[in-house]
Parts: structure tokens; C-alpha cells; sequence
């Protein structure tokens, strides 16, 4: 025993002080007691340990704890000591093992066995130490033998044997002389009540067996097998009855290590009901009939772990479900397990753990790995899958997130059993919300975010098609949504692996195929969302998928192949969808028969074949729109599967074989169908030689089968496009006999061009064919017939596009190297002479009429082979009864023929001058000045565009009868003077009569006469007779509107009066101007007569019409002019309103908003105005004042290279001229000029955006606005001096730098004359009066 040296002794038996001298501290005396100090030690504060003493003391039953107690806790105080333990353990530490072991044994007070219990523990773990082996054998021996009887005593000795056994440094193994005995005690002991003493046989147990299957100890692994049944049952009652979670750890353990090592797998075939009468002899409680009546192991395992699985503690559940999945995996049948566990009800178990995991990725990978064994009982499993779905889903969005989340597969499939087996458990909800985790999973696939298993990538796709199945799929709007994105990331994911997997593809068409075919279901097909949806596969199909095919199709394996395929099948099934159309067409341009015959050459197999042929003839059901298709598919099982082939099959003899013509028509309408997509399976000269051999072979029988038309016609077409084809390339050799046949069956034989399908290079081949031209004239009279606006049938196909047979046939006429416009005009002629069949003629009418508003350039080649004539004959007819009707269609024709022809091609056919005069006489028959119908209407226009064409030298003659006409001039007086007549209420008259529509047509007939006066009648007319007043009409020759009376329907008129009006009086000042510079003459009116002019034309200066104000300034500036001349310009140093124009200008340029071109567009009618002020003699003194220093700088500064026009270079000219620039402006405006010249020059010749011009037609003689219009438009984009309104980039750009040119060399002070510069600022003056906005 050991004691401070300042303690006192109240035992005898407890040993004395020890000697206080330092230098014996090795020395140990003698006890109290007289043992000998070499079984002593002394500690280093003082004392000495005696253990004899020590031995006695924990050995004597009669010591009070307390002093058992104390003497525990002072050895524990000198172990402590470095020096002293180790002293120890190198000579006395064995004396110790005896004495605690018996302590241990004997003593019941918890504490003490506690302090024995560690210090066993510190003695074992020293470093130094051996001593733990002699526990282990000591402990060993006294739980063998049974002698401590299962009291509390023994609880101590299994804690700490089981603390022994799990130190690394003790050999335990070695050290157990009676495993068995040790082994059968501690079974037996498992039927003890005390759930502590069975967790600490089970701990025990546990780290026992753990050891023999480590150490593969062939004893202790024996002494397992051998009492493993009763082991078993014991264990799982225990774990079965148990509250305890330390006990439920311990059990499991020892089961999951029996488990791991196949013992229970063993077990099954020695079940309970078979142990041996020894066993049971052995527990006198347990007898035959009651190990009979229990349950199988698997039962009781079942039962047994249902405890554990609710546990609080997620260890223990962890632990309980590694067991369950060792146990069911070491079997090599497990399905009766499984069926066990799951009709035990260990799968709700399991899910309910997975409801309340809170997303613990331990907890839910057990869960995830016992439920994917539990796969195996598929029936009784997937009835309790139901109950654990929610959970599921819950686990769903968890592993969803996780980038390949080790159990990602197994949740995808207890997802998809349970809604593809129960397709109504799923709500509205949880089909968004599954929906909703799969589209992130696929889209963060797509992007690299995450990874997914192959597996896991085709259970997605299968849910989705699963998901599409249930009820509720469709509730909500967000789940086709999430469909939609889903199957576009899957697609796109599968034709872009990081590693190519073939696999992947087939299963994103698997998807794509079920979601088509789910969005044109009958009963969904109608549906918005279905209809968004079927878009978004052919979009994927079209955008994403087809593209990659074509790409890759080698590294596409056939069943892939097939499946591509099939989805593009279904999208052509569905012909009457638009987006059907233009898949079909994208897959023509992609050349998808050689394509499909490439795949063919790759899968020459009966299904890809099928596949093939079946596609091949929905996609020309889909193109052709005739469906002819089935002669394809009637022939599909003996057609070849090379295009040479059925070439070889094209070119027999099948008079006698039904199957090979079958064969031949199949064949032909494929190469129709393709070559006219420019589809080209094989060689153009094969091709011809195959079918001058069908044609020559099987001439009788395609006499008999020529009412078949559109397999005669795919034939004619296919022969037509071959011969063109070679006569582009070259010339060769062709069979008379086969072109012979042919064209007698197309002349004798019934067949409609308008029915068929043709190619552009055929139907122009075709009309290049003299021979076939009576066959050709009766083609041309049905299409005439047919001819309805909107009504055309769009079977002609060229230039990549398909069109109506009217289009291309006008397309045909308006190239000229081919016989239709000959025998349309020759058909024309005859149904003239005949003076009948009314209705042909207007159908005829109608067609010509048709084809110059598609070609205008028609116009040119009808008028060259004498359309004019038969105009002309039915003109001269229209007081015969039979043709009467015609008329107004003639009327249409000879209009819109007039309005596109070139005045080049009517000066060589004067049939039209005589056109052109009956139309006058019929005119001059009829009060077309105030009552106007149709046919009046139409025949103004005419008349208009006659004299539009004399000016530029056409139609002369008729012209002339037309400026001449007495009744005509009359008409057009009376007209004006009725108008003129109501003052300020010719606009509300306007809207009760109709004399604004005869005004307006009158005069727009005026302006045309004005225009063609100088050329019909030069030199004859005096032009300074317009001044004169209205008493004087009489004594005109010509029609005569005076100045006042235009000024008059300028000021009083409605908007598009008042715009006709403006441009006819500045046709007319031109000419008066014209008139006056030649003749040096002076204007023969009052001033008073020029400034009422001055003042109406002054106040529409600011017309809300940009192109009246224009016309306004302009005729104001040469106004202007002729008073400058004469020196009658006072008056404008006192105008306000001039000044306030030019104020006006100058402030709205000077702002920062005129940077805009559009802003200065708006102020042109100012500036034209001002450069007239600027270039007078006698110039106002206030433009001085209007452009001061600090407005012109402003101006200056907000020029750029968008703003600069050609009027604002000349205004900053004038400017300069008139010394409102000083020096520095002047630099500065040159600089400005010279960085906008370089802008230009940078430009170069650049890719203008040249906008094509408007080709305006009339379509109706009823719609009289529209024929009015396009009299307007012709006025304005050809008024005088001018060729066009439109002006291209370049054009302007001309312009410009002409003026900049004029503006450098005037500052540069060139030696130019006065004389010149005069000139030059006359004739800008006059482009400036003639220069139109459009």
C-alpha cells in the first residue's frame, strides 16, 4: 500500500513512513507488516508502495470500499509518475494482476470496479507494458467457467474484458485457453434479463468474432459456425427486446460481422426447427415444440431490426441498414429474403427514416442502397414503393444536386418504378416537382456542371415518358415547360458527349419519339401547350438533331440510325402542319435521299430498308401534296436498295409484269421527287439513257396508263429536266424514237400541266419544244383559266423555291428564249377573230395581265411579237355584243402593259398610237368630265401614261390627238372652273359630290399634258397665255389651267388636290421660265397678279405635306427671280413672313437637333427659299441681321457626315458669297467639307442597302384609289427634270461632292469667269426648282 509521508496510519496493516534521506530513495524499507522491500517501491513525493500490502487489502472482502477506494486512487496518483511506472512495469507490474482480477470478481460497488476497471486499462496501454495478455488470460478463465454466475460482478468483468479485447497492443487471441467454453458462457448469457449484461456479451461477442475472421483463426472461426444458429436466435431476440441503443449497436455489429463472413447465410440451411436435441438439452427452458413454433430466421432478422430502424440515433439506423445489406447480398438467392423484409413491412421502415433523414447523405445512401435490393421483389416491393414515394421525391431534389451522387441511379429508379407502375399515384405537384429536379439535372449535364451516370441519363428519359402517362401530367402549364427544356438539354447533351456514347443518343430519341407522339395524340393534339410543344421538337429535330445526323451518320449505329429516323417520320406524318412542310423541305435541301440510299449503303438490312421507303414516300406525300406517295409503298418490298438499281429496273420491258411496273413507278416518282430538289441520285446521262429505254420498251402500255397523270407527268418531267440538263453542258446524243413517242403522247393525249409537279428547267424545256406547240397552247388556256389571285397551285419548282405554274410561266415570258409568249398571244389572236368564247378571252386578258405584274419587263416582249395589234382588234370590237364584257379587263391590260413598257419598244409598234385614239374616241363619246364610271376612269389613266411616254419621244401621234382634243380641253376647263368656283368650300363639296375624284384625275392628266407640250408641241405653245384669265380659255389650243386657279385648288383643296395641283404649277413656272430665259422676255401679268400668287405659296411654305412646301418654295424662288430682274424687290426688306422663314431656318439649324438628317430634311423648303433671297441683286438688309456671327457658327458646329446635303452646301456657298462668313468660318466650314469629302471617299463604293423599288400595278379597273395613286406616284417620281424620285447612296454622294467641288474652288479663287459662275448659279438654281422629296 502507499501513503504520503505526512499521513497518518490508522491500520496496522498499512505500511510506515518512509525514511526522509534523499540518498535512499531507491532503497524501499520494510512495511509495518515486515515485508521485505524487495516487493516495495518508493514514489517519488514520498512514501512507499508495498504490494503485498496492496494485495491483501483489495483481496480482503473485510475492508471497508472506502479504504479499497483510496488505495486504487493512490496507485492511479503514482502511475502517473514516469519513473515510478516505469520501475513498475519492469519488476513488480505481475504482483498487480491477481489482486485487481480478484477485486474485480468479488467486489459490487460500481466504483470501485470503475477505478479497477481503468486501472487494468492505464496498466495495459503503457507503452512498455505486457501485462494485458495475463489479464485477458486471468478474465478469460473466470467468464469460462461460469463461477461468477451472471451477477453484477460478472457485468464488470465482461466491460473489461471487452475493453482488453479492443487494446491493439494484446495478443487477446493467444491468450484464451477455452475459446469454446468462453464462447457457450457468453451464448448462455445472452438469455439473461439484464439488456446491460447482454450489450456487454454482445460487444464482447462482437470483438471476438471480429478477431477470428481478421487473424483468420481457424478455432475461434469453428467454435462460431458451430454455435452460430442458437447465436443467432439469441442475438436477434435480444436486439428484437431491446430499448437501448448501445445494446442495438453491439448486436448489430456482431451481426453485420457474421454476416459479412456468410455465417447467416448459412444458417438458412440449418434452420431453428432443426437444431440438435443437445442444443436443447443444453437450455432446459427451450424444448422441441417450442423451437418448432418459431418463426423462420428471416422473420425474426425482420422483426429483430425494426427497433433499430426507429432509433433517434442515425448511427444506429446507418448501422442497421448496413447489416440489412449484408445480410440480403450474401446470398446467392435473396429474392426470399427480400420478400420477407418487404412483407414485414421493413420498406416503410425504411422510408420513413428517409422522410425524417433531413437530407444526411450517410442516412439516405444506406437507405437508397437496402432499397435497391428490395428491387428484387418487384411486386410486393413496388405496392410499398406507393407508400414511400414522397420520401423518394424528397430524396430526389437532394441527389439531383449532388454531381454524380454515388446512389444517383438507384433514386432515378425507385422514381420511375413507382410512376411507371402506378401511373395515377403521382399529383399535379409532384409531377412538377419531379419534372422541375430532372430538367436541372439534365441542363446542369448539358453544361458540364454536373455528371450523370450512363444509367442514370437513360432513367431520366424514361421517367419523363413515364411522367407523360400519368393523369395529371398536363394540369399545369410549368411541366410542359420543363418538358420542353428537358428533351432540348437531353439532345443537345447526347449529340455532344465528353465521351462519345452511342447509347446516350438512342435514349434522348426514345424521349423525343414519346413526346411527339404524346403532343399529337387525338386528344391532345388541339391543345396550345401540345402545339407549343410539337413545335419544339421539330425545332430540336430541325436546329439540333438532323444537322449532327447528317454531320456524323457514320458514327451512328443502326439502331440509333433507326431511331432518328422514326421521330423524323412521325413529324412528316403530320402533313397538315405547317412546320411539317418546312421540315420536309429542310430535309430536301440537306439532299436527304442520297442521304437515306448512304444509309441504306451503310444498314443493308430488311428494317432499315422498310424505315427508308417508308419516310422516303411520306416525305413526298408531304412535298408533292398529292399523294402519289403510294406507289412507293406498294412496291416497297421488292424495291432495291441501290439508285443504279432502279435505274437497271427503269429500263425493262414490263408489259407482262405487274410487280416490275409497280417497281417503275415507284422508281420514278423517287428521281421526279428528288431531282426536283435538286437531288441528284445519279448521273443526268444514265438517267435520260433509263428513261428513252422505258419510254421506247414500254410505249404501248404508257399509251394505255397516260390517263395516270402524274406518273406520266413525273416522266415527262424527269425527261424534260435530263434534256435540259444537257443541253447547259453539252451537246450529246439523244434518242429520236423515245423524244418521238413522247411528244405524240403529250399532243394526242390528255394531261394538265397545272396538276402535276414540273421543275422550272423542264416547263422552260418544254416550251422550247416547236413541236409540241398545239399540246402547249392548250396548256397555256387551262392555266389562263385557273388563273385566280390566291387560288394558285404552288407545283413549280426552281431557284429553290416553289411557286405557282402562273409565276414561272410569266418567269418564262419575261426571259424570251422560249415559244410561251408566241403562242399565248397567238391563242390571244385567234380568240380575237373569232369573236367568241368570251370567257377565254378574259381569262386570257386576266393571265397577261397576271404575268407584266409579276415581270413588268413581259411588257417589253409581249409589245415586240404585236400584242398591240390584238389590242388594237378588240379595241375596234367593243361595240360588238359577244366582246363587250372584255372591255374593262382590256382596259386593265392595256394600263399596266403601258405603265412597265420602255418608250424604246413603243416607237417601233405604232399599233399603239392607234390604240391610243380609239381609247380618246371612245373618251370624247362619253361626259367623262363630271360623271365618271370604270371604264372613264381607266381610259384618263391610259391617256395619262401616252402622254407620260411622249415626253421621252413614244406615242407621238397620239400625243398629239390627245393635247388637241377640243372636247377633251373642254372637259377639263369645266372641271376645273366648277371647282374653282366654290372657294373655301371646295373641300366640303369634295366630300358631297364626286368632283374630287374627277378633279384629281383631271389633273393628273393636266400634268402629264404639261410635261409633253414641249415635246408634241414645241415651239408652239405660249407658255405666258397661263397667265391669263379664265375669259381667254376659248381662244387656247391646248388645255389650259391658269396660275391662279392652281394657286386657287393649292390653298381650298383636299390634302391630295392640294399635292397635284403644287407639282402641275411647277411644271407649268418651269416651262414659263424656260420660256423666259430663251426669249429674254418679261412676265406679261400684273404685280398684284405675282403676289397673290407670293402669298398663297408663302403660306405654304410650312405645309404639313413636305413635298407641297417644297413645290411652293421652289415656285416662289423663281417668282422671285423674274421680280429681281426686273428690280421689284422692295417689298421683301419690309416682309416679316419672309424673314420669319428665314429666321425660322437659320434658329432651327443653329440648335443641337439638326444633327439629324431628318431634322434637316424637314427645313428644305426654308432653304430653297433663303438661297433664292440670298442670290438677289437687292438682298434684304435683315439677312445680315437673321445670319449673325453667332447662328452661322452654330450651324458650322452641328455639321457632320450625316447631316451635310446638297441644299446645305449650297446654303453655307451662298453664304459665303453674300460675306455673311468670316475668315474663321470659313476654315472651319472648309474643314468640316473636307473630313466629310474623306468620309465618303472612305466609303468607297460600299454595298449599298439599295431597297428595290416598289413596282406599283394595278390589280382592279373597280378601285379607282389605286389607279389614282399610281398616277400620283408616277407624277412625283418623274416630275420634271428628273427620271426617278429615289436617289441612291452614290447618286446623293455625287451630288454632293459637285457641290463641295463648286464651294473648294470658289473659296480656292480659280479663274472662273463671271460669266461662268453665272451660269453655274443659273443651273443650280433650276435643279434646285426641280428637285423633289419623295
Amino acid at each position: 500500500m502507499f501513503f504520503l509521508d505526512s499521513q497518518q496510519q490508522d491500520s496496522d496493516h498499512l505500511l510506515h513512513e518512509s525514511m526522509a534521506d534523499p540518498d535512499h530513495q531507491s532503497l524501499s524499507p520494510q512495511c509495518a507488516n515486515g515485508h521485505r522491500s524487495t516487493i516495495s517501491l518508493r514514489a517519488d513525493q514520498g512514501g512507499v508502495f508495498c504490494f503485498i500490502c496492496f494485495s491483501n487489502l483489495v483481496s480482503d472482502q473485510r475492508v471497508p470500499t472506502v479504504h479499497v477506494s483510496y488505495a486504487l486512487h493512490q496507485l492511479s496518483i503514482a502511475l502517473s509518475e514516469p519513473i515510478f511506472l516505469r520501475t513498475l512495469l519492469s519488476s513488480h507490474i505481475h504482483f498487480l494482476v491477481s489482486p485487481l482480477v480478484h477485486a474485480l470478481s468479488s467486489i459490487d460497488d460500481a466504483p470501485i470496479a470503475i477505478q479497477i476497471m481503468d486501472m487494468i486499462s492505464l496498466l495495459c496501454s503503457a507503452v512498455e507494458s505486457s501485462i494485458g495478455e495475463d489479464f485477458v488470460e486471468r478474465i478469460s478463465d473466470q467468464l469460462s467457467s461460469g463461477a461468477l454466475g451472471w451477477s453484477r460482478r460478472q457485468l464488470h468483468m465482461l466491460h473489461c474484458f471487452g475493453v482488453l479485447m479492443n487494446c491493439e497492443n494484446i495478443d487477446v487471441n493467444s491468450h484464451i485457453r477455452d475459446k469454446e467454453a468462453l464462447v457457450c458462457q457468453l451464448v448462455e448469457g445472452l438469455q439473461l434479463p439484464s439488456e446491460e449484461i447482454r450489450g456487454e456479451i454482445l460487444f464482447v461477442l462482437y470483438k471476438f468474432s471480429a478477431l477470428q475472421f481478421t487473424e483468420q483463426n481457424v478455432d475461434g472461426i469453428e467454435v462460431l459456425s458451430s454455435l452460430c444458429p442458437k447465436l443467432l436466435c439469441l442475438s436477434l431476440e435480444a436486439l428484437a427486446k431491446t430499448q437501448r441503443d448501445d445494446v442495438r449497436l453491439n448486436c448489430v455489429a456482431l451481426l453485420t460481422i457474421l454476416a459479412q463472413q456468410g455465417l447467416l447465410a448459412n444458417s438458412h440451411t440449418n434452420n431453428f426447427s432443426s437444431m440438435s436435441l443437445d442444443e436443447v438439452d443444453d437450455d432446459p427452458m427451450q424444448t422441441a415444440e417450442t423451437l418448432v413454433a418459431r418463426p423462420c430466421l428471416n422473420v425474426l432478422f425482420a422483426e429483430a431490426i425494426k427497433g433499430p430502424l426507429l432509433s433517434t440515433d442515425s448511427e444506429v439506423q446507418i448501422r442497421t441498414l448496413d447489416l440489412i445489406f449484408h445480410y440480403v447480398s450474401q446470398e446467392s438467392k435473396p429474392s426470399k429474403q427480400i420478400q420477407v423484409m418487404v412483407d414485414e413491412n421493413v420498406a416503410d421502415y425504411i422510408f420513413e427514416i428517409l422522410r425524417l433523414s433531413e437530407c444526411k447523405d450517410q442516412v439516405i445512401n444506406s437507405c437508397l442502397r437496402v432499397l435497391d435490393l428490395f428491387f428484387l421483389a418487384e411486386q410486393s416491393f413496388r405496392k410499398r414503393l406507393v407508400i414511400g414515394f414522397p420520401s423518394v421525391i424528397q430524396v430526389l431534389h437532394y441527389v439531383g444536386e449532388v454531381p454524380c451522387h454515388p446512389f444517383q441511379i438507384q433514386t432515378l429508379k425507385l422514381i420511375s418504378s413507382c410512376i411507371s407502375d402506378f401511373p395515377g399515384i403521382a399529383s399535379s405537384t409532384q409531377v412538377q416537382e419531379i419534372a422541375l429536379v430532372l430538367k436541372r439535372m439534365l441542363e446542369r449535364y448539358y453544361s458540364q456542371e454536373m455528371g450523370l451516370f450512363p444509367d442514370a441519363f437513360a432513367i431520366i428519359c424514361s421517367v419523363f415518358v413515364s411522367l407523360m402517362k400519368t393523369p395529371s401530367f398536363a394540369e399545369t402549364a410549368d411541366v410542359l415547360t420543363s418538358l420542353q427544356e428537358s428533351l432540348r438539354h437531353a439532345i443537345l447533351a447526347s449529340l455532344s458527349p465528353p465521351e462519345k456514347d452511342s447509347t446516350q443518343i438512342l435514349h434522348a430519341v426514345y424521349l423525343l419519339n414519346e413526346v411527339y407522339a404524346y403532343c399529337t395524340a387525338p386528344t391532345s393534339i388541339n391543345k396550345t401547350s401540345c402545339i407549343e410543344l410539337r413545335h419544339c421538337v421539330i425545332d430540336v429535330c430541325a436546329s439540333h438533331l438532323l444537322p449532327w445526323f447528317l454531320a456524323d451518320v457514320n458514327e451512328v449505329n443502326e439502331e440509333a440510325t433507326l431511331g432518328i429516323m422514326e421521330t423524323f417520320h412521325s413529324i412528316l406524318l403530320q402533313n397538315s402542319d405547317i412546320q411539317a412542310k418546312e421540315f420536309a423541305e429542310m430535309l430536301v435541301s440537306a439532299d436527304w435521299f442520297s442521304f437515306s440510299f448512304g444509309c441504306l449503303g451503310n444498314f443493308c438490312t430488311a428494317n432499315m430498308k422498310q424505315r427508308i421507303y417508308l419516310m422516303l414516300s411520306s416525305l413526298v406525300d408531304v412535298l408533292l401534296e398529292q399523294k402519289t406517295a403510294s406507289h412507293i409503298r406498294d412496291a416497297l418490298h421488292c424495291l432495291p436498295s441501290d439508285p443504279q438499281d432502279l435505274l437497271f429496273l427503269l429500263g425493262q420491258d414490263s408489259s407482262n409484269n405487274q410487280e416490275l411496273a409497280s417497281c417503275q413507278s415507284a422508281a420514278l416518282l423517287i428521281f421526279h421527287t428528288s431531282w426536283m430538289y435538286n437531288d441528284r441520285l445519279a448521273d443526268d446521262k444514265l438517267v435520260l439513257a433509263s428513261l428513252e429505254q422505258y419510254i421506247i420498251l414500254n410505249r404501248t402500255s404508257l399509251i394505255c396508263a397516260f390517263s395516270d397523270s402524274p406518273v406520266m407527268l413525273n416522266l415527262v418531267n424527269l425527261y424534260g429536266l435530263c434534256r435540259s440538263l444537257q443541253n447547259e453542258r453539252y451537246q450529246v446524243s439523244y434518242s429520236l424514237e423515245a423524244e418521238r413517242i413522247l411528244f405524240h403522247l403529250l399532243n394526242e393525249y390528255e394531261w394538265d400541266l397545272g396538276s402535276s409537279n414540273i421543275h422550272l428547267e423542264s416547263l422552260k424545256w418544254l416550251f422550247q419544244q416547236e413541236s409540241i406547240s398545239k399540246s402547249l397552247t392548250y396548256q397555256i388556256q387551262k392555266i389562263s383559266r385557273t388563273n385566280l389571285i390566291g387560288n394558285e397551285v404552288h407545283n413549280v419548282y426552281g431557284d429553290g423555291r416553289q411557286r405557282s405554274l402562273t409565276y414561272w410561266f410569266a418567269k418564262l415570258i419575261s426571259e424570251e428564249d422560249n415559244y410561251a409568249a408566241t403562242l399565248l398571244v397567238n391563242l390571244l389572236t385567234q380568240l380575237a377573230e373569232k369573236e367568241e368564247q368570251e370567257n377565254d378571252v378574259i381569262s386570257i386578258l386576266n393571265l397577261i395581265t397576271t404575268i407584266v405584274s409579276i415581270f413588268p419587263t413581259a411588257s417589253n416582249h409581249f409589245s415586240m411579237i404585236g400584242i398591240g395589234n390584238v389590242v388594237h382588234r378588240l379595241v375596234s370590237g367593243i361595240n360588238n355584243s359577244a366582246l363587250r364584257t372584255s372591255f374593262k379587263t382590256l382596259l386593265l391590260l392595256v394600263f399596266n402593259i403601258l405603265a412597265c413598257v420602255q418608250p424604246g419598244v413603243l416607237m417601233i409598234d405604232e399599233s399603239w398610237d392607234a390604240v391610243s385614239i380609239k381609247l380618246l374616241n371612245f373618251l370624247s363619246l362619253r361626259d367623262t368630265a363630271i360623271k365618271q364610271n370604270h371604264e372613264d376612269v381607266m381610259v384618263i389613266g391610259i391617256l395619262s401614261l401616252v402622254l407620260y411616254h411622249s415626253s421621252d419621244g413614244a406615242l407621238v401621234e397620239a400625243s398629239r390627238s390627245i393635247l388637241l382634243n377640243s372636247y377633251l380641253v373642254s372637259a377639263i376647263n369645266t372641271v376645273v372652273d366648277v371647282a374653282c368656283s366654290k372657294g373655301p368650300a371646295l373641300t366640303q363639296y369634295q366630300d358631297e359630290t364626286d368632283i374630287g375624284e374627277a378633279l384629281a384625275f383631271t389633273l393628273s392628266l393636266y400634268f402629264f399634258s404639261l410635261r409633253s407640250l414641249q415635246i408634241v408641241l414645241a415651239g408652239a405653245v405660249d407658255w405666258q397665255t397661263f397667265f391669263g384669265t379664265s375669259t381667254s380659255l376659248e381662244t387656247l389650243p391646248v388645255v389650259c389651267i391658269h396660275c391662279h386657279n392652281l394657286c386657287r385648288l393649292m390653298h381650298f383643296g383636299a390634302p391630295q388636290i392640294k399635292l397635284i395641283a403644287s407639282y402641275c404649277l411647277l411644271e407649268l413656272l418651269t416651262g414659263l421660265s424656260e420660256q423666259i430665259d430663251i426669249k429674254k422676255e418679261q412676265p406679261r401679268c400684273s404685280s398684284s397678279y405675282l403676289k397673290s400668287m407670293k402669298t398663297v405659296l408663302g403660306g405654304l411654305v410650312f405645309c404639313d405635306d413636305i413635298r407641297v412646301a417644297t413645290n411652293s418654295a421652289l415656285c416662289l424662288s423663281m417668282i422671285l427671280g423674274w421680280e429681281d430682274m426686273e428690280g421689284r424687290t422692295e417689298m421683301l426688306k419690309t416682309s416679316s413672313w419672309y424673314r420669319f422663314i428665314a429666321e425660322e431656318m437659320s434658329v432651327s439649324l443653329a440648335m443641337p437637333c439638326s444633327a439629324f438628317s431628318a431634322y434637316v430634311n424637314h427645313h428644305k423648303p426654308a432653304v430653297y427659299l433663303t438661297v433664292a433671297m440670298l442670290r438677289l441683286k437687292n438682298k434684304p438688309v435683315w439677312l445680315g441681321t437673321v445670319f449673325d456671327e453667332s447662328c452661322i457658327s452654330s450651324m458650322i458646329q452641328n455639321l457632320n457626315g450625316i447631316n451635310i446635303s446638297r441644299e446645305i452646301v449650297i446654303l453655307f456657298r451662298e453664304l459665303m458669297q453674300a460675306e455673311l462668313l468670316n475668315s474663321q468660318q470659313v476654315t472651319k466650314l472648309n474643314r468640316a467639307f473636307q473630313e466629310c469629302r474623306k468620309q465618303m471617299h472612305r466609303n468607297g463604293t460600299r454595298d449599298e442597302a439599295v431597297e428595290e423599288q416598289v413596282q406599283l400595278k394595278i390589280s382592279s379597273i373597280h378601285d379607282h384609289s389605286e389607279l389614282c395613286n399610281y398616277l400620283v406616284h408616277l407624277m412625283v417620281s418623274n416630275s420634271f427634270g428628273h427620271t426617278s424620285g429615289s436617289q441612291t447612296y452614290t447618286q446623293k454622294k455625287k451630288q454632293i461632292l459637285d457641290e463641295m467641288e463648286q464651294f473648294f474652288e470658289l473659296l480656292s479663287g480659280n479663274d472662273v469667269t463671271d460669266q461662268d459662275r453665272v451660269r453655274s448659279i443659273q443651273e443650280e438654281t433650276r435643279q434646285m426648282q426641280t428637285e423633289r422629296i419623295v
